[in-house]
C-alpha cells in the first residue's frame, strides 16, 4: 500500500460524498410534516415509509461499511469461518417474521419509539426498561465507531491524510470532515436523511459487488485458480504449527460456527437501530413484506464474502486485515471504478452511523431523560434533547476511534453483541406472553450480562490478553461456542426459575398497559397513536 494519493479515485469519492451530503440536507423537506418537533417525525420519519424505502433503510442499516470491510476480511484471515455471517442472516428473517409485526403494531398503538418504551409499558417496570435502554446504548456506541473504521480503511488505501508521522490533525482531518457533515444533516433531517441516502448507498454496493464478482475472477484466472490459491495460502502453518484457516470449517470448529451464527441471528434485531428502521414503516404489512425480500441482501453478502478469497489469490499483503478489500479494489479496478467502490464503502458508513446515533439518542431521551429526569417533557423538548444527544453520540464514537487502537472498537463491538442478546427475553418474550415476571427478567438480564462480560474478558488472542474474541468453552458441554449464546441460555434459565418462585410468592407483577388486540393492530385502526395529537401519542401510560 502506497502513501501516494490516488487522485482519480479520490475525485470520484468526493463527487459521491458531496452528492449524498446535498441529499442529506434536502431530506429535511422530503415528506415533511407540518409539525416536525416530535420524535415520531425526527426520529422515525413520521412512521410513514413504505415497502421499498423501508427495505433500503433496513438494508442500509444492517449491511454497513464495516460489514463490507469485515466479512471478507474475516475470510481473508481465516477462510470459511468468516462465512458465518451468511447463514445467520438467513436464519434471522424467518425469526423476525414472527415478532416484528407484533412489535410494530403495539408500538404504533401506544406511540412507543424504542424497545425500552415497550418493555416499560408491558411490564410496568422503569427499572427493566432502563436496563434495556442502557444495554442498547452500550452496544450501539462501538458499532458507530466501527463505521469510522470502514471509512478510515478507505482513506488509508487512497493515501489521504499522509503517513504515520503526519500531524494528527492533518491525518484525521478527512475523517473529521466526513463526520462533521454527517452530524449536521442528521441533526437537521433526522431519519429522513439516511432513508434517502440509503438508495444511493445500496445501489453503489450492488453495482460494486456485481462488477467485482465478474471482473476480478476474470483477471485472476477464474474461480478454480482463486480457490486453489486461497486453499494453499490458508493451509500454511504459523509459528505454533496451526494452519491459518481452511476453505471449509473443520469438525472441531462446527460448534463455534453454529453457535455464533445462531446467537448473531437472535441478536441482530435487538439492536436499537434495527428497531428504529422497523418502526419507521407505515404498516405491519410493510414489515411482513420486508422480511420476505430482505434475504436478497444475504445473497449479496455471500458474494461479498468471496472477495476475501480473491484478496488472498491476488496476493494482497496488508498488516491490518480490514484494509484487504479496499486494497484489492485499488489493485484490481481502474482508478475511476476504485473510487466508486470506495464511495460505496464510505457512504455505507454514513447511513448506519446516522441511524445508530438517532436510535441511541431516542433511547436516552425517552427512557432516561423523560422517565427519570424530566417526566413532564413536551414532545418539542424531547426532540431537542434527542438531536443534541445524537451529536454527542457521534462525537463520542469519533473520540473513541481517534484516541484508541482500532482493535479496542472491534472488541467492544463483539462485547456489544453479547450484551444486546440479553434483552431478547424481555422484548421478544413480552411480545407473546406476560408470564415472565419483571424482576425475574431483570435478574436473568444481569446474570447474562455479568457472565458474558467476565467470559469475554478471559479470552486471549495472539495480540491481546483480554477481550481477544467472543468464543469460549461451553460449560457442561466442553465444546467451543459463542459466549453470547451461552449467556443467553443462563439468562433464560434464571428468568424461568425466578418467575416460578416469584409467582408462587405472589410478588407484584406491575401494570400491563397493553391489551391482546394491540399486537395485531394496523395503521388506520381506531385509537392508534398516529391519529392522536403528538403530546398524547408520546405520553407513557396514555392508553
Amino acid at each position: 500500500m502506497s502513501d501516494d494519493v490516488n487522485g482519480v479515485a479520490l475525485a470520484v469519492f468526493i463527487f459521491f460524498f458531496l452528492g449524498v451530503t446535498v441529499m442529506g440536507f434536502m431530506a429535511a423537506r422530503w415528506r415533511a410534516a407540518e409539525n416536525s418537533e416530535n420524535l415520531d417525525e425526527w426520529g422515525l420519519g413520521g412512521r410513514s415509509f413504505g415497502t421499498w424505502i423501508t427495505w433500503f433503510l433496513l438494508g442500509g442499516d444492517l449491511y454497513t461499511a464495516y460489514t463490507f470491510v469485515a466479512v471478507p476480511a474475516a475470510v481473508y484471515t481465516a477462510g470459511a469461518a468468516g462465512f458465518f455471517a451468511v447463514p445467520y442472516t438467513i436464519l434471522v428473517y424467518p425469526l423476525i417474521f414472527t415478532f416484528l409485526p407484533r412489535l410494530w403494531s403495539v408500538s404504533h398503538k401506544h406511540g412507543y419509539v424504542t424497545t425500552a418504551d415497550f418493555v416499560r409499558g408491558r411490564y410496568g417496570s422503569k427499572g427493566l426498561s432502563l436496563a434495556v435502554a442502557v444495554t442498547g446504548l452500550l452496544a450501539t456506541m462501538p458499532y458507530i465507531a466501527l463505521q469510522l473504521v470502514g471509512i478510515q480503511a478507505v482513506l488509508d488505501v487512497m493515501g489521504v491524510g499522509g503517513g504515520e508521522n503526519t500531524n494528527w490533525f492533518i491525518k484525521d482531518l478527512p475523517l473529521l470532515i466526513a463526520f462533521g457533515v454527517l452530524a449536521a444533516y442528521t441533526y437537521s433531517s433526522g431519519l429522513r436523511a439516511p432513508a434517502l441516502i440509503a438508495f444511493v448507498k445500496d445501489a453503489l454496493i450492488y453495482l460494486v459487488i456485481a462488477v467485482a464478482i465478474i471482473y476480478i475472477p476474470i483477471k485472476l484466472g477464474g474461480f478454480d485458480d482463486i480457490f486453489a490459491k486461497a486453499g494453499d495460502a490458508l493451509s500454511q502453518t504459523n509459528d505454533a504449527g496451526k494452519p491459518r484457516g481452511a476453505l471449509a470449517p473443520g469438525e472441531a470448529s462446527q460448534w463455534a460456527y453454529a453457535t455464533l451464527a445462531l446467537g448473531s441471528a437472535l441478536a441482530l434485531f435487538m439492536y436499537p437501530h434495527s428497531i428504529t428502521a422497523t418502526l419507521s414503516s407505515r404498516s405491519r404489512e410493510v414489515i411482513r413484506r420486508n422480511t420476505t425480500i430482505l434475504p436478497l441482501y444475504s445473497l449479496m453478502l455471500g458474494l461479498l464474502a468471496l472477495l476475501g478469497f480473491m484478496a488472498i489469490a491476488a496476493g494482497v499483503k496488508v498488516d491490518n486485515a480490514q484494509l484487504s478489500i479496499p486494497q484489492l479494489f485499488e489493485d484490481m479496478f481502474p482508478d475511476w471504478f476504485a473510487g466508486v467502490a470506495f464511495a460505496a464503502i464510505g457512504i455505507g458508513a454514513l447511513v448506519p452511523a446516522a441511524i445508530m446515533s438517532i436510535a441511541a439518542a431516542n433511547l436516552f431521551t425517552r427512557n432516561i431523560y423523560k422517565d427519570f429526569l424530566r417526566p413532564d417533557a413536551t414532545p418539542a423538548q424531547e426532540t431537542k434533547v434527542s438531536k443534541l444527544v445524537s451529536l454527542l453520540v457521534k462525537v463520542g464514537a469519533l473520540a473513541f476511534v481517534l484516541t484508541m487502537d482500532k482493535t479496542v472498537a472491534i472488541n467492544f463491538q463483539l462485547l456489544g453483541g453479547i450484551w444486546i442478546l440479553q434483552t431478547f427475553p424481555a422484548l421478544v418474550g413480552g411480545l407473546f406472553t406476560r408470564w415472565f415476571h419483571r424482576w425475574a427478567l431483570l435478574a436473568g438480564w444481569a446474570v447474562g450480562m455479568v457472565y458474558g462480560t467476565v467470559a469475554a474478558y478471559g479470552v486471549a488472542s495472539p495480540t491481546q490478553k483480554h477481550f481477544g474474541g467472543s468464543q469460549k468453552e461451553i460449560p457442561g458441554i466442553g465444546e467451543i461456542g459463542y459466549i453470547g449464546l451461552t449467556a443467553f441460555v443462563l439468562n433464560v434459565v434464571v428468568t424461568v426459575a425466578l418467575t416460578l418462585v416469584l409467582r408462587a410468592l405472589k410478588a407484584p407483577q406491575g401494570v400491563d398497559e397493553t391489551s391482546p388486540e394491540d399486537y395485531t393492530a394496523d395503521a388506520g385502526d381506531p385509537g392508534v397513536a398516529a391519529e392522536l395529537p403528538p403530546a398524547t401519542a408520546g405520553a407513557p401510560g396514555g392508553h
